[in-house]
């Protein structure tokens, strides 16, 4: 396709702190002209009227499993899937068999996803060999292979000394440090947050300040270090209230919050249902509205999946023995309207800026905004389309969530990543790529 224009659609773009009807011409891979009225004689049109048109937006927390763990998902399906939830760009997690801790697995990574990925994939290394939390990864040699950022996600760096020596070499890099902020000691053992529900359930719990001790720490060594401390999905509100007071000291300190945790508490459990087991767990009503009120104020800089996947024969086992984590790429854009926009509380451009400009400038991704010249991503969305997410539908190769079945209004229409379209919803099969509103001008 050499020239597409999307009309008339409500142009929301952070970057540019642009909210206005306007039109997007895309010549090729790149936004051409952005304005209202535009002549694009010749293009193909799509019809965006009563639609949100965003930069394309970006995850930075998803676990694709791959090499190691085909089983559970695949760099190709992973992209499928996010394609399908709206998102443009993926940033997978280096727990993966082998751990993404050299240039030769990024290298492997970045390789695979130019074949097989129909949107961007960009890695994550890891901060540590096998992520066993001793001795540093490769971390310059990774970068140079492409990584954007290190992490032992799924893992955190018990040893301080260890964490101190990551974010010196990280800040040397331009890298940030993105933690999986847990003290195993504190939550050795546990299923689910630790609080009346563990108790009644007979579940062993996970205490907030598991989290907020590690959150403390690694705030004290991005202050002594200089380096950009990114929290990995935040979940308590102890470490939202860090995170503001890191701030608020100029720190170069930020946060993540994934749309699990400011939709569901601890009380939403069903019982054993392996679906509501995560890491961190759904905590209490208290930490949920500090997420969201986290939202609200800027504290919490960007909204990312945290999307797990893991085969019906792994997570379909009793709760206390099975993995943590559920998808969330398919789902994200709907709760997040849901919990913010719908009602109000948040307006939508500060809804896409933590989905696109937010995470760009995180992980200073060459994403994330709509200006003349760039890379032609860009999310179509929705805001008032009802729809059911019905997860046997899913790209995914895994099944496990706790949203199967649940109605939404507003999602993504359309994905396109580098002037093409690779996913768009039908309205009688949500899963097909078809683009009903286009036709040539």
């Amino acid at each position: 396709m050499a020239k597409l224009i999307l009309k008339n659609g409500r142009v929301l773009d952070p970057a540019n702190r642009m909210d206005a009807i306007a039109d997007v011409l895309i010549d090729g891979d790149r936004i051409a002209a952005v304005g209202p009225s535009l002549d694009a004689s010749g293009a193909e049109l799509f019809d965006a009227t009563g639609m949100w048109v965003t930069p394309g937006f970006i995850d930075m927390h998803v676990h694709l499993r791959e090499p190691g763990f085909e089983h559970s998902e695949t760099i190709e399906s992973g992209s499928r899937a996010a394609a399908a939830g709206g998102f443009t760009s993926i940033c997978c997690m280096p727990n993966t068999h082998p751990v993404n801790d050299s240039p030769t697995v990024t290298s492997y990574i970045v390789e695979n996803a130019r074949r097989h990925a129909v949107v961007n994939v960009f890695p994550i290394g890891a901060i540590t060999k096998d992520s066993a939390g001793e001795e540093l990864a490769a971390i310059g040699s990774m970068k140079k292979a492409g990584i954007v950022a290190i992490s032992d996600d799924g893992r955190p760096v018990m040893n301080a000394r260890v964490m101190r020596r990551a974010m010196e070499m990280a800040h040397s890099f331009g890298l940030p440090v993105i933690d999986h902020c847990e003290d195993l000691h504190l939550s050795a053992g546990g299923d689910m947050h630790e609080g009346l529900e563990s108790i009644r359930l007979g579940l062993r719990g996970i205490p907030s300040c598991s989290e907020d001790v590690m959150v403390a720490r690694d705030i004290l060594l991005s202050e002594v270090t200089g380096c950009h401390f990114h929290v990995a999905h935040i979940s308590s509100k102890n470490s939202i209230a860090m995170v503001k007071h890191a701030k608020a000291l100029g720190l170069s300190v930020t946060a993540e919050v994934c749309p699990h945790h400011f939709t569901l508490t601890d009380d939403n459990v069903i019982p054993y249902d392996s679906n509501f087991k995560m890491k961190p767990p759904l905590r209490s009503s208290f930490d949920v509205a500090a997420a969201v009120e986290g939202i609200v104020t800027g504290v919490i800089d960007a909204i990312a999946t945290d999307h797990a996947p893991h085969p019906g024969s792994e997570k379909m086992q009793e709760f206390e023995r099975c993995p943590f984590g559920i998808l969330g790429l398919e789902t994200a854009i709907g709760l997040t309207l849901e919990t913010f926009v719908h009602n109000g509380r948040v307006s939508p451009l500060r809804i896409v800026e933590m989905y696109t400009a937010a995470p760009g400038r995180i992980l200073s991704l060459p994403r994330g905004t709509l200006s003349t010249g760039v890379i032609a991503d860009v999310t179509i969305i929705d805001p008032s389309t009802k729809w059911t997410y019905d997860v046997n539908r899913s790209f995914s190769k895994s099944r496990n969530t706790p949203f199967h079945q649940r109605e939404f209004t507003g999602g993504p229409a359309a994905t396109i990543v580098n002037g093409q379209f690779v996913w768009g919803r039908s309205p009688d099969l949500q899963r097909d790529l078809q683009i009903p509103y286009l036709r040539t001008m």
